[in-house]
């Protein structure tokens, strides 16, 4: 058992305070009762005493748990992370005792605000995630609630099974959220909703009882209604509810079968299924019960997936053509406006679609065909294509067969949300308000024009995409919540809509939803007796209010507890660094656009970077599967720490400083976050703020020299490489510097990079025209020293391609000493080399390296130390790959390989750099192995090796690195026959994957060079 003890767990914002209830009910003593901080010490104590799991009352996790993806913040008085289902049982107990609320959390990707609130906050992700068990017999499996969508489906995938529903979010949605919520996704018109797929659940009731959900026949029923007890309850008084209000059941419900709102009677009064309290639960968002364990219905997993992708000049062409999609048999047609094609062009991440695209389409409808016969799936897929042309929708069809085609439109589609929450301009941001509704698609595209016309009367503008094949259109309009006029009009087209879409007989919430965004108007929407109704089922479930109250019934209003609008205004901060954020507004710092603040808090909490199993965000959540070790908690602490009074003393803050230790600056975020949360230099900013308050260590000194260590070592080689072999002195390095004894170091080499070349240029070598002009190499601060062989491959395969090749070798770009935090010796390396670079080479001449972290430092840190520097922006903007340059070369006959080396007939299996593929991506490099006669290239999805520069070297990092390099990275290689030849462009991954697996890994020069040098 741990705690973290922290400042007082009070409420410490306005946004916090009690909401306000349409009626005096008993949810509102709950609140009430959550503002002593003694009540909060009582319960903090009881907590650690009676749960297993971890218990967490500090400020900064509270205010981390404050958010999800909605546009709603409340401050918990606690955080508990239960271990199993008994610990549930036990913070409810002890809540209901202290009278405190309790917020059952997932992933904290919902939408309406679903899982903020006062009280303590069950967060069942972190250790409630196991696969109990699958039966592919029945087509069933166990899982705990927090086990993650793709989790279960790559688990069930083997057995040709999968779990129905399929949200966009599936890397990161728990099953225990999806049946909070009754969450859908694009393929619903074929597997319906959650509700659809739960047989049985285990929860947790309000009087801290633990009893099992499911289907009963009557006369089970009646012996369950005996029982003296809250469960026995139940079973006697929900069908006299449903009894008693038959007729507003059949009533009151909206018409159309996407339904996300309000407690689900409608089930309960259906005379042709039995009794079923576990699909009643489903969608009550944690107001009547903590759900611990669900048994579940799995599908046969369709073998194959073809995809027709209409161009259309229009939204409205695009709804058009709906009709024609839904009369072939389709398992999923999805909307995606012109926003976000533009927005998916500017990330590298996404970038792809573009180029597969014809013209610049205003909308696109990706229309899916699932099945396990091709022919059958293709038929239908041309059959769409030629109505579409006989009914003149759209002008041209996508046709994406094979899973490669195919990769890049599901990327886009899946990021959908993120990528229009990358065009926030400050705080105005795309809102999810009236994104939820769904109507008829027989009545699509009269309604959407009618909801546009509603923006319109609201000048509002907003990004359109989603299901047209159930109605669902999720359309965010973008507002600045910090302005009191805009929380007026969204509340205005918020009522516009709600009853816009009754006259449709539509929903309101049809898979985000209710909340805190829509729960207000479920009084209206269901009438009187039925919203009655539900009020009972309430208080029938939870007496005293303690579950996630103010949700569904007795809610606040929508414009109660906004994020935006509670943030104090940042205090000034001056910066090292510059961070530039469209439209940041206040924040200060060194550059224009909002500062510090503004850039952490372009986070939204969609929480990609709580996804598992592919990409490289966020490795260190990947290997604690902490909140606060995840981008979206790191930029959360970040913009807590900056919104206090003195933001400066708050960097320097030591919980502040433990909750960002654990990034690894891989940069992933950066190209992997829709909204580009740059956190690794955010870290670097924080650092040296902290290094101001507590000064800076010897280590963080050491690390910050590793160009002047390393060429001490070479100098001194081989005697510098005794001690890395030493046990005693290991041992006094961890216990002096905190070097890890388990991790290998550097091997130092006498003739380096710069002994070679300085030696050659005096000798006599073979003569190569120059035809390209002159290039310049980086000889960066790491494999200069210690795999010089690699420098020397690049130098002379770029000669061969006729290029001159001039050396530089005059100093540091800065990147040790700015992942330190050593911001100002970075400053101060990265104008030396940058002016040096501009002096001595020719305007416009391309400068290269071997190692992506220093070479990529050159045109993007650079800029953020110095951006208005001339010397730095020339720079910057000459930067290549020496992938490219000499993938030209091939192409262009400069660069002959043979047939028959070695390597002919072997599997290239490469592992991409971090940097490199936040900044410019592994392209290059793949097209240049793929020039290697041959070979066969496999790119690995294995996300960030584990070592990250000095990271890896730390004796208090040393496990995490270990534990991230075998999620993905050490497996991979592991399952590799023997010649396969491994690839990586990163020094540190060379080095994580040689400790871990024992493999050589070859940089792909090396490997070309073998080829050339075949040659002769």
């Amino acid at each position: 058992m741990t705690v973290t003890e922290g400042d007082s767990p009070t409420h410490d914002s306005p946004t916090h305070d009690s909401p306000t209830h349409d009626s005096p009910t008993h949810d509102s003593r709950a609140y009430e009762s959550a503002e002593s901080e003694d009540q909060a010490r009582g319960l903090q104590q009881d907590l650690v005493r009676d749960l297993d799991g971890e218990v967490q009352f500090d400020a900064y996790t509270r205010h981390l748990f404050a958010r999800d993806a909605s546009m709603y913040a409340i401050t918990p008085m606690g955080v508990v992370f239960p271990r199993h289902a008994d610990d549930v049982a036990a913070a409810v107990a002890v809540a209901a005792a202290h009278r405190v609320p309790v917020v059952p959390r997932g992933a904290g990707t919902s939408l309406a605000g679903q899982t903020v609130g006062p009280g303590l906050v069950l967060d069942l992700s972190r250790h409630m995630n196991r696969i109990v068990e699958l039966d592919p017999g029945s087509g069933t499996a166990l899982v705990e609630t927090g086990v993650v969508q793709d989790q279960l489906n790559r688990a069930a995938g083997p057995w040709g099974l999968m779990f129905g529903p399929d949200t966009s979010t599936s890397n990161r949605a728990t099953i225990g959220g999806m049946i909070g919520n009754n969450s859908a996704g694009s393929g619903s018109v074929r597997y319906g909703m959650t509700i659809d797929h739960v047989r049985e659940l285990d929860v947790v009731l309000a009087d801290a009882s633990r009893v099992p959900l499911g289907r009963v026949e009557e006369a089970e029923r009646v012996h369950r209604a005996a029982q003296p007890t809250l469960e026995g309850s139940l079973y006697r008084e929900l069908p006299e509810i449903v009894r008693a209000n038959a007729t507003a059941i059949a009533e009151g419900f909206p018409e159309h079968w996407r339904r996300a709102c309000g407690y689900r009677l409608d089930r309960l009064a259906r005379e042709d299924a039995p009794f079923d309290l576990a699909k009643f639960v489903v969608g009550s968002e944690g107001t009547l019960a903590v759900a611990t364990s669900a048994l579940v219905d799995l599908v046969p997993k369709p073998r194959r997936t073809v995809i027709a992708v209409g161009h259309f000049t229009s939204v409205a062409g695009a709804i058009a053509g709906t009709q024609d999609a839904l009369a072939c048999d389709p398992a999923a047609v999805e909307l995606m406006d012109r926003t976000i094609l533009d927005l998916s062009r500017r990330k590298i991440e996404y970038a792809a679609l573009g180029d597969i695209l014809e013209g610049k389409p205003e909308a696109l409808l990706f229309v899916s065909f699932t099945g396990d016969e091709e022919r059958e799936l293709l038929d239908r897929m041309h059959r769409l294509t030629k109505l579409w042309s006989r009914h003149g929708h759209g002008y041209h069809t996508l046709q994406a067969v094979t899973p490669a085609q195919q990769s890049s439109l599901l990327k886009v589609r899946k990021a959908g949300l993120g990528l229009l929450m990358a065009a926030s301009e400050g705080t105005r941001r795309p809102l999810a308000f009236v994104e939820d509704t769904a109507v008829d698609p027989a009545h699509l595209a009269d309604y959407t024009r009618r909801f546009k016309d509603v923006l319109d009367r609201h000048d509002m503008t907003a990004g359109f995409y989603g299901h047209c094949s159930v109605g669902c259109l999720h359309i965010r309009p973008y507002l600045d919540l910090t302005d009191p006029a805009d929380i007026g009009r969204m509340r205005a087209v918020a009522e516009e809509i709600k009853d816009l879409v009754a006259e449709y007989g539509g929903v309101n919430s049809s898979e985000h939803g209710d909340g805190l965004a829509r729960s207000e108007f479920n009084r209206e929407i269901f009438g009187e007796q039925l919203y009655e109704a539900m009020h009972q089922v309430k208080r029938l479930f939870d007496p005293d209010g303690i579950l996630n109250p103010g949700k569904i019934v007795d809610a606040a209003p929508m414009t109660e507890n906004l994020r935006d609008a509670a943030l104090p205004p940042a205090e000034p901060l001056r910066t090292r660094l510059s961070f530039e954020v469209v439209g940041g507004g206040a924040g200060g710092g060194a550059g224009a656009g909002g500062g510090m603040r503004a850039a952490a808090d372009r986070c939204m909490n969609i929480g990609l970077c709580r996804k598992s199993g592919s990409g490289a965000m966020c490795p260190s959540y990947m290997a604690t599967r902490k909140e606060e070790d995840s981008t979206r908690g790191r930029a959360g602490a970040l913009v807590k720490a900056l919104s206090e009074p003195d933001p400066k003393a708050a960097l320097g803050d030591e919980r502040l400083h433990e909750i960002l230790d654990l990034c690894l600056m891989c940069k992933a975020c950066k190209s992997e976050c829709p909204l580009g949360v740059d956190m690794a230099t955010l870290k670097s900013e924080t650092l040296s703020h902290y290094h101001d308050t507590h000064g800076v260590p010897l280590r963080t000194r050491l690390f910050g020299a590793i160009r002047l260590l390393n060429r001490l070592g070479s100098a001194t080689a081989p005697l510098s490489n005794l001690p890395g072999r030493i046990a005693p002195v290991r041992r006094l390095m961890d216990r002096l510097v905190g070097i890890a004894p388990q991790r290998p170091l550097p091997v130092f080499v006498r003739r380096n990079l710069l002994r070679w070349h300085k030696r050659r240029r005096r000798a006599l070598s073979p003569h190569h025209p120059v035809t390209q002009g002159t290039v310049t190499y980086l000889a960066d601060s790491f494999t200069t020293f210690t795999e010089p062989g690699i420098g020397r491959a690049a130098i002379q395969l770029l000669e061969r391609a006729g290029w001159r090749v001039r050396l530089e070798s005059g100093g540091c770009c800065g990147r040790s000493s700015l992942s330190k935090g050593l911001v100002d010796d970075a400053k101060t390396k990265a104008r030396q080399l940058a002016h040096t670079l501009q002096q001595s080479t020719e305007s416009g001449s391309p400068i290269v390296g071997c190692e992506p972290s220093c070479l990529m430092t050159l045109r993007d840190e650079h800029r953020s130390l110095l951006p208005d520097d001339a010397a730095v922006k020339d720079v910057a903007g000459r930067v290549r790959q020496v992938e490219e340059l000499l993938v030209e070369a091939v192409d262009e006959g400069r660069l002959r390989l043979r047939d028959d080396s070695w390597l002919a007939g072997r599997k290239l299996l490469y592992h991409g750099h971090c940097h490199q593929k936040a900044e410019v991506g592994t392209a290059a490099t793949v097209a240049l192995l793929n020039r290697i006669p041959g070979v066969t290239v496999s790119e690995l999805d294995a996300g960030c090796c584990g070592m990250a520069g000095s990271f890896g070297f730390e004796s208090e990092h040393y496990e995490v690195s270990m534990t991230v390099g075998e999620d993905r990275l050490f497996p991979a290689i592991e399952a590799e026959a023997a010649d396969t030849v491994v690839v990586a462009t990163g020094v540190s991954c060379r080095q994580q994957i040689f400790h871990g697996t024992e493999r050589n890994a070859w940089h792909p020069v090396e490997l070309l060079w073998e080829a050339v040098e075949a040659a002769g």
